[in-house]
C-alpha cells in the first residue's frame, strides 16, 4: 500500500499540463507539441486528455490539440473563464493556424462550448466540427477507433 502511495504522489508531482496544449504532460512541453511531424495549421479542440488519448488511437489525425479542461456547465459551476479558452483564442490569432477542429462530445454541454468557443473563432481561422457517428450524450473515450476516424473525415464547417 505505501509503494501505491508513493507512487500517486511521484505521479502528482511529475505530471502536469503542456504549456501549449494543456493535454497532460511529465515535461514542459508535451511530445505531440514538440513533434515535427505534426501539423500545427490545425488544431484539434477536445475537452479533456482522455479524448487526445482516443483521437491518437485512430492514427488518422496528424494536427496539434488544444485541451480545454472540460465543458460549459452552468449547473456545475463551469463557465468560460474556468476553461483553457483564451489560450487557444491567442494561439489561433497569432500563429499559423488556419483551422480549428471542434471534437468535443455530443451533449448539451458540449454544444453550448462548441458554439461558444466557434463564435470567437470564427474571426481568425476557419472552424469546423467533427462528424457525428457518436451518439448524443456519449463521450469521446468510449467510442471505437473507426467510429473517431470517420467522425473526424466528416467534419463539417459550422456557419
Amino acid at each position: 500500500m505505501q509503494a501505491l502511495a508513493q507512487a500517486l504522489i511521484d505521479a502528482k508531482k511529475q505530471v502536469g499540463f503542456c504549456r501549449i496544449c494543456f493535454h497532460l504532460s511529465a515535461e514542459p512541453v508535451c511530445s505531440i507539441c514538440s513533434d515535427r511531424n505534426r501539423d500545427k495549421a490545425i488544431i484539434c479542440v477536445v475537452a479533456d486528455s482522455r479524448d487526445v488519448i482516443a483521437l491518437e488511437k485512430t492514427r488518422e489525425y496528424h494536427g496539434a490539440y488544444h485541451v480545454l479542461g472540460g465543458v460549459i456547465s452552468p449547473m456545475d459551476g463551469v463557465g468560460p473563464d474556468l476553461l483553457n479558452i483564451q489560450p487557444l483564442i491567442r494561439r489561433a490569432s497569432q500563429t499559423e493556424v488556419q483551422e480549428t477542429i471542434l471534437a468535443i462530445s455530443p451533449s448539451i454541454e458540449g454544444e453550448t462550448t462548441t458554439l461558444y468557443i466557434a463564435q470567437l473563432l470564427k474571426p481568425f481561422v476557419k472552424v469546423t466540427q467533427i462528424a457525428f457517428g457518436l451518439p448524443m450524450g456519449g463521450d469521446l473515450e468510449y467510442a471505437d477507433e473507426v467510429t473517431l476516424a470517420r467522425a473526424l473525415e466528416g467534419r463539417r464547417e459550422l456557419l
